[in-house]
């Protein structure tokens, strides 16, 4: 059973002695394989930009039955499949500096 935590999230294996008796806790334990994932880089953060992108490029205004709906998303899902789009979430620190300059300080030299 695979499971991915943030680096910041204590998600061990000894943890699951603190909520379960011992050998309950062992049987969990043996079937997980914990995989961690950076805090701006992680499946999460590229579900949402996909979800961000299938919102403004294909749900727009209203979509009166469920039908329509899922054509919609299947119309877009297999054209994005097809142009093979990736979520580029890179974020440099050239970029850093440039969008977030009012997070900088200002040194005098």
């Amino acid at each position: 059973m695979p499971s991915r935590g943030h680096f910041w999230t204590p998600y061990t294996k000894a943890s699951l002695y603190e909520a379960f008796d011992p050998p309950e806790a062992k049987r969990i334990a043996d079937k997980l394989a914990i995989h961690y994932t950076p805090k701006h880089g992680s499946w999460l953060n590229m579900a949402e930009i996909e979800l961000s992108h299938l919102s403004r490029q294909c749900l727009r205004g209203r979509i009166a039955a469920k039908a329509t709906l899922i054509n919609k998303v299947q119309a877009w899902n297999t054209q994005r499949n097809e142009k093979h789009a990736k979520a580029h979430w890179q974020f440099t620190t050239d970029d850093a500096r440039v969008k977030l300059r009012r997070l900088y300080p200002i040194v005098s030299t």
